[in-house]
């Protein structure tokens, strides 16, 4: 067997699946690991530190310095160095000891509500009654379910989502809220992201789940659909510029989830819901995060 390479970075727990989808985005890698380890300073103060451990199969380019760039992009996007942590980077290579079965071991089934259950896709799970299950890869692409920002927009789907609207998500990831949303009775879920990476792992997601979605590589802005609900699951600053755009693909009194947004950043996004005269019709919140549902 060949051997493989174990890639860790030192990150805010908080912004896991941003880092990760970075990782799978320029990197040959197949999954991921977020440790964290607690310790209290003499004021008792405890702290969080994330070590992601990245598990990757062959190297084409030097991943310390794409790290160092993608984290340069990510503080001209607004992010402070303590929301995005120290990103401290060690690469060491690995005997290949079943290495790709290794980042499985943190993934069990997670209750997200009292009606939906994500189960990672080699366990088996039976659901209770009238309990709605989603089989995810969760090595594979950003919003597996486990993340605060993924689920947020679960519930919004959840309270708001009516049978037989037509749904889009635009920076789809792994496809999961489309396929929340046609087992919530959608008539239709069309997903898209910009990288091309994902959509087959999309497609293969629906797929597992026995059910029909589309999914696309583009942007809002190339849409020409109107659509009764809208999630978009990105991060804050990318909201707000895009704000107009995903207003335009959404019906009159239509719906829109809007998550990936930390609470002390949220005053950019309620900026650009002012902007475009949409009406926040509820805020859910999780730990450090915050979402919005907005009425058009």
């Amino acid at each position: 067997m060949n051997n493989y390479f174990e890639l860790k970075i030192n990150i805010n727990p908080e912004i896991e699946d941003i880092v990760s989808d970075i990782c799978f985005s320029n990197f040959e890698c197949e999954g991921v690991v977020l440790a964290e380890e607690a310790y209290k300073d003499l004021e008792m103060t405890s702290t969080t530190r994330g070590t992601l451990r990245v598990f990757i199969t062959e190297i084409t380019n030097n991943p310390v310095e794409i790290l160092k760039t993608e984290r340069e992009l990510l503080k001209e996007r607004g992010f402070s160095d303590e929301e995005l942590g120290s990103w401290e980077i060690t690469l060491d290579e690995k005997e290949n000891q079943d290495w790709s079965k290794k980042w499985k071991e943190k993934w069990t089934v997670t209750h997200v509500t009292d009606r939906v259950t994500i189960v990672p896709s080699w366990i088996e799970y039976s659901p209770k009654e009238n309990e709605i299950t989603i089989n995810i890869d969760p090595g594979c692409a950003f919003g597996t379910g486990t993340h605060q920002t993924t689920q947020l927009c679960m519930v919004g789907l959840e309270k708001y989502l009516k049978k037989g609207d037509k749904v889009a998500d635009i920076g789809t990831g792994s496809g999961i809220l489309a396929i929340y949303a046609m087992k919530l009775g959608a008539s239709s879920a069309f997903g898209c992201d910009n990288d091309e990476t994902v959509i087959d792992v999309c497609r293969e997601n629906a797929e597992i789940n026995n059910v029909k979605c589309t999914f696309e590589l583009c942007t809002a802005d190339k849409l020409n659909e109107k659509y009764d609900f809208v999630c978009a699951n990105i991060l804050h600053n990318v909201l707000a510029e895009i704000m107009g755009d995903l207003k335009n693909i959404m019906k009159d009194g239509g719906l829109m989830s809007l998550s990936g947004i930390l609470q002390e950043k949220q005053p950019v996004v309620l900026d650009a819901i002012k902007r475009e005269d949409l009406e926040i019709i509820d805020t859910i919140t999780q730990d450090q995060w915050i979402s919005f549902v907005v009425k058009k």
